[in-house]
């Protein structure tokens, strides 16, 4: 009788871990405010000696060089998916990124999270990383899954050619990419992607509330592809929706007591898509 209880208790419990697998996943969060770069970059364009003492910033920053692939039609982009690669400067190899987004509407994130599994994101894919990004005015779903890729032959920041860039990606591509809208649609299309970037950026890491905050200086052509344009964020990440809120409150708050916030919400990735989009 023990023995059956005993059993009957250990299938409950496998039971139960495959029904919270088979539920839709559990994100994290990430704010990203946008400040402006004429406040907050000297003539050098490097966050003023200010900036830095209020996030307990080092002068040093962190340099990496992305860039994403799609076709030329941005079928990746069009439904909802992205293939980025960073190098990171002093990391070795290059990241690989495939993310997947879904806009957030009037801030009903479990409705998105709820749209995600009805596409088969569910809570059991361990190799999956949700977030919610929370920009000023928006928010969106993302799913991602890393892989790192060797970078030998290059050097410094140099990100992959483009022949390199599609193999790699092609031969790191996960199922839920690869087959979103049909077997082997993924890789089908990479095999004809192109580069869009690379875009230099620069990254101060310091603290701020006890958690880590990171700004990020992006140098963007602008549209007509004239000049560069300056995009600056800072961004931090926590587990819950309390508390991004609180601080997100917070921080919105303090860039605006020091004229530093731009009130806009704008997308790196989106940025980059259409100001770097190739001709041909």
């Amino acid at each position: 009788m023990k023995h059956m209880l005993i059993k009957a208790a250990s299938e409950a419990l496998i039971l139960t871990a495959v029904m919270a697998a088979d539920g839709p996943m559990v994100p994290d969060y990430e704010v990203h405010l946008l400040m402006n770069p004429s406040a907050v970059l000297g003539s050098d364009f490097k966050l003023t000696p200010t900036v830095l003492s209020t996030f307990a910033m080092p002068t040093t920053v962190t340099k990496i060089n992305v860039q994403y692939l799609d076709t030329i039609t941005e079928d990746f982009h069009v439904n909802g998916w992205s293939c980025r690669i960073r190098n990171v400067e002093n990391k070795s190899g290059f990241d690989l990124t495939y993310k997947w987004r879904l806009p957030v509407n009037n801030g009903d994130i479990n409705g998105a999270l709820n749209t995600a599994f009805s596409d088969g994101w569910n809570s059991g894919q361990g190799n999956y990383d949700a977030q919610i990004d929370w920009l000023y005015s928006s928010q969106t779903l993302s799913i991602q899954r890393d892989y790192s890729a060797s970078s030998q032959g290059y050097s410094g920041t140099d990100n992959p050619s483009e022949k390199d860039s599609r193999n790699m990606l092609e031969d790191n591509a996960p199922g839920m990419f690869d087959d979103w809208v049909s077997g082997g649609w993924g890789t089908d299309l990479l095999r004809s992607a192109v580069i869009y970037g690379p875009i230099l950026t620069k990254r101060s890491t310091g603290t701020w509330n006890g958690l880590e905050l990171d700004i990020e200086v992006w140098p963007i052509e602008n549209s007509s592809g004239t000049g560069i344009e300056y995009l600056v964020e800072a961004s931090f990440k926590t587990d819950d929706f309390d508390t991004a809120s609180t601080l997100r409150d917070q921080l919105i708050t303090l860039l605006q007591n020091n004229g530093w916030f731009l009130a806009e919400s704008v997308s790196k990735e989106d940025l980059v898509m259409e100001n770097y989009h190739p001709t041909s």
